[in-house]
């Protein structure tokens, strides 16, 4: 059977983009052949819409444009869209009552074929908060194929007494499609294909590309034959329509790059918060350190060095070296660069604040003091800022509040200090885009005299990391919370990163 796979970048709330987004697929899909067209789970709102879900009008502007969006259609191939729709019987109390589904658009009209029976209350998903369990639906029929649907975490049943992948096999279909807006993370590719495999059968998996907040959704949709064959594969992170056939022999996969993965995944992230939140460009504060380097590289990426704007802000402890690195680096990359000295600034906040004598107080001022500078570039060309820091610095709180701790939008903030010097030694790869000094210099935040961070970080990054990743507390930890509930949107790499997977208290024993 020819199905169009349509991996498509939705944005949450656009209703009207949304349903043109569909059409355009579903067009292209027909277009190449396709005698059924799948495009990802809840595609039409955007995903997740979280709380945007207990507003009924936009409940009911999903219906209207999934009633639009059938009628734009109805001469093409039969479709399958996710969306949320109402569940059938009065809501619970302070519950929207709504279904994860999965509609048939065909000949104008929209029926519901599946409704996300497992819902996952873990890490990022809160589904239980907006959706109610759907019901076991049978197969629906397509030029005389028996196909059962899935969306998501219902092909992903290993952990639960349920499983609909089963219930629809037994129910006499010859294939499955999964829709899902499935996040990236480490190896999840090979996650989705092991429960893909486990079905025995043939699978079409379509999966969401983009970036929502700090959810980038890496597409990587693919066909698994019955006999556990990849026989189809799209690229990860881009947007594509393609027709498979699900009678096709053989076996093919691409191992991904790690690096270019992560590199592919903060790049995305970077480009659609700007993008979607129609942000002009950003700014990054070039310290001359790694970590400020690479975030100006994937900001380059992500958004053209015509939207970057690089600023180094030397103080009087800062190596000559700091600054011109960060010059070469802006030259290297072609964004604008400016250098503010810190010193004035400094030295009046030393005679108004005479308290600041030595010690963190007198080291953190310049840290606020250099944010404000940053900050007054955004605020002069429009845009964000660009935070820094790594989540190694993020675990102990080694940061100063609205000082380096600033910044809208944190993209190296799931990735630890070595994995930080990883992506660097990889951005490098075919040429010094990073300068030596960045990447061979010891750590420092430069704000006295001969500082160097006191970390030995290629043994304290990795048992922070595995802490993070068990869920597992430590006093280091556990003292720097505060800090992070005050955070901007940390981009999600692993499966346990700083936002809105981990919530911990303040507040604790």
């Amino acid at each position: 059977m020819k199905i169009g796979i349509g991996q498509i970048n939705s944005i949450i709330g656009d209703l009207e983009g949304n349903v043109a987004r569909c059409e355009d697929a579903i067009r292209s899909a027909a277009e190449q052949g396709a005698e059924l067209v799948a495009l990802p789970e809840m595609i039409l709102s955007g995903y997740p819409p979280r709380d945007m879900l207990f507003n009924d009008s936009f409940v009911s502007g999903v219906q209207a444009a999934l009633d639009d969006l059938a009628e734009r259609v109805s001469d093409y191939p039969p479709a399958i869209v996710g969306a949320p729709v109402r569940a059938a019987g009065p809501p619970a109390f302070n519950h929207p009552n709504l279904l994860n589904a999965a509609l048939l658009l065909h000949e104008g009209r929209s029926r519901l074929v599946a409704a996300k029976r497992l819902l996952p209350s873990y890490d990022v998903f809160y589904e239980a908060r907006w959706f109610v369990p759907g019901e076991a639906l049978p197969p629906i029929d397509v030029s005389g194929t028996s196909v059962g649907v899935l969306v998501c975490e219902d092909l992903w049943d290993e952990e639960y007494n349920s499983h609909p992948g089963g219930d629809l096999l037994a129910a006499g279909a010859e294939l499955l499609i999964c829709i899902s807006g499935s996040p990236f993370r480490h190896e999840i590719l090979d996650g989705r294909i092991h429960h893909a495999r486990r079905q025995a059968a043939d699978v079409v998996y379509v999966n969401a590309v983009g970036a929502n907040d700090e959810i980038i959704f890496d597409g990587h949709s693919f066909v698994v034959s019955a006999a556990g064959q990849v026989t189809s594969q799209l690229p990860g992170f881009v947007e594509q329509v393609k027709v498979v056939d699900t009678n096709r022999s053989g076996s093919w996969k691409v191992k991904p790059d790690p690096q270019r993965e992560i590199f592919q995944a903060l790049t995305l992230g970077i480009h659609d918060f700007a993008k979607k939140n129609r942000l002009p460009g950003v700014v990054v504060g070039l310290s001359g350190g790694i970590d400020s380097a690479v975030v100006a590289v994937l900001a380059t990426g992500a958004l053209g060095p015509q939207n970057v704007l690089g600023v180094a802000i030397p103080s009087r402890y800062s190596d000559l070296r700091s600054t011109e690195s960060a010059r070469e680096l802006a030259a290297n990359l072609e964004i604008a660069f400016e250098v503010v000295d810190l010193d004035s600034l400094h030295q009046a906040a030393e005679a108004s604040l005479p308290h600041l004598e030595g010690g963190t107080a007198a080291e953190n001022i310049q840290a606020r003091l250099r944010s404000m500078i940053l900050m007054s570039f955004v605020n002069q060309r429009g845009g964000f800022l660009l935070n820094t820091s790594n989540k190694t610095e993020l675990s102990l709180g080694y940061g100063t509040l609205y000082g380096d701790l600033s910044g809208a939008l944190w993209p190296i903030a799931d990735l630890t200090k070595m994995q930080v010097y990883d992506l660097a030694r990889w951005m490098n790869r075919d040429e010094d885009i990073i300068p030596a000094f960045m990447i061979d210099r010891p750590p420092s935040a430069e704000l006295k005299a001969d500082q160097v961070d006191p970390f030995d970080y290629p043994t304290l990054a990795p048992q922070l990391e595995a802490l993070i990743q068990a869920d597992r507390w430590s006093p280091a930890i556990a003292s720097a919370q505060h800090k992070r509930w005050q955070s901007g949107v940390i981009l999600k790499l692993s499966e346990r990163a700083f936002g809105t997977g981990r919530l911990m208290p303040i507040t604790r024993r």
